[in-house]
């Protein structure tokens, strides 16, 4: 037998359950789709004008590799107004999308055999990512306290120093978190990044529902607020999520200054870089009537958080703790034992499309598998529809 030259870390990949619920009914209009994290507002208009107008206007060469400048100055005034971070614009690039800023990051850091340790439960993109780098996964678990007066998810900083040695490159963390709602706390940043110094590991903080928080605040707690410039920082954020920008694939990640250069070689090899007029509907995202959009945006999620917690409110078979941020709800199922079936079943029998929650780790036998996850950034109505189809499928479990 001939040597097979595929590397093992690709053959071992298999399609998330989110991929595979979604390939079952994508595009069918009578399924209400709530599988997928993204709003069903389209873009808005003045970001698709802008992005028209550089059409028009001919922009469709070839770009800076890590964008062009002007975005990156947005990018920058967009820190400092919503985190209070001044910083400097050789410290960000666009790579692309988001989900490129975090193969970049991991590509950086990660050779074959170390290991990256994952806060979980986390979009299954994020661990694939780094089994295609060749790192190994390690899982630290968020703790559900449902018992609680106030159920909240909280995260046990040992399960994350426990889990790391001398072959850990990075430490994941998300937050606000996909698919809890979970909100790191500053005192809990300054110590993993205290611990992270100490070891020479590299922190990927993920920040792409940053603004998504329901607390007042305008965005939630930064790691660039407490790390350093020259910190081993690398902070992934999107268009996507609070502009209603999912399908045009732009993203931006923060980075060491002194590896600016380098990751412009990245971005060439692995891109090229960002598409060149959708960098001007990013701009226009980025604007004073962007902000407007974005606030517009959160409020809609508030809204449909209550819709949620109405229905979580009226049955005795599902619970959930209630999202600090982003716009899920992970939805425990008593009597819920494999929820990649369910979720299938829900596509089939009662037209609406969930994630499974054991889609978001592979953190032994059955992880989450009483979860299922719905994205309720939606019009109320057909949330409400959609839950109610929900709740009519449980009763037959």
């Amino acid at each position: 037998m001939t040597r097979d030259p595929i590397r093992s870390s690709i053959r071992s990949l298999e399609a998330n359950g989110i991929g595979l619920v979604a390939g079952m009914a994508l595009g069918d209009p009578d399924l209400i789709p709530l599988w997928f994290g993204e709003s069903d507002l389209v873009t808005p208009a003045f970001i698709r004008d802008a992005a028209k107008k550089a059409l028009d206007d001919g922009k469709t060469f070839y770009s800076g590799s890590r964008g062009i400048m002007p975005l990156r100055l947005a990018v920058k005034d967009y820190h400092k107004r919503t985190c209070g971070v001044d910083l400097d614009v050789e410290r960000i690039s666009l790579p692309g999308a988001a989900t490129l800023a975090v193969v970049t990051a991991l590509q950086i850091l990660c050779d074959t055999g170390d290991n990256v340790v994952i806060v979980s439960p986390i979009w299954p993109s994020i661990f694939q990512a780094a089994q295609m780098v060749g790192a190994e996964v390690r899982f630290a678990r968020l703790d559900d306290d449902w018992r609680s007066a106030t159920p909240r998810w909280s995260l046990d900083l040992e399960k994350i120093f426990s889990q790391c040695d001398a072959r850990t490159k990075a430490i994941f963390i998300n937050s606000p978190g996909n698919p809890t709602g979970w909100i790191m706390q500053p005192d809990q940043q300054r110590a993993v990044l205290d611990f992270a110094r100490k070891r020479g590991i590299a922190i990927i903080s993920d920040e792409v529902y940053g603004t998504l928080v329901y607390d007042g605040r305008e965005h939630a707690p930064s790691f660039l607020e407490v790390a350093e410039p020259d910190d081993n920082l690398f902070v992934i954020n999107s268009f996507s999520k609070a502009w209603a920008m999912t399908g045009w694939r732009v993203g931006w990640l923060v980075h060491p200054k002194r590896i600016a250069d380098q990751i412009g070689v990245m971005t060439i090899a692995n891109n090229t870089g960002p598409t060149s007029f959708a960098q001007f509907g990013a701009i226009a995202a980025l604007s004073p009537e962007g902000d407007a959009f974005r606030h517009e945006m959160r409020e809609r999620c508030r809204a449909g958080r209550e819709v949620v917690q109405k229905f979580v409110d009226g049955q005795n078979r599902i619970r959930w703790i209630r999202p600090e941020g982003a716009f899920y709800g992970f939805l425990h199922m008593d009597g819920l034992t494999d929820s990649l079936k369910f979720a299938q079943d829900l596509v089939r029998k009662a037209r609406v499309g969930v994630a499974p929650g054991s889609a978001f780790s592979t953190d032994g036998p059955g992880a989450h598998d009483s979860f299922v996850r719905i994205c309720f950034a939606q019009d109320a109505e057909k949330l409400s529809e959609g839950l109610s189809r929900i709740e009519k499928a449980l009763a037959s479990l």
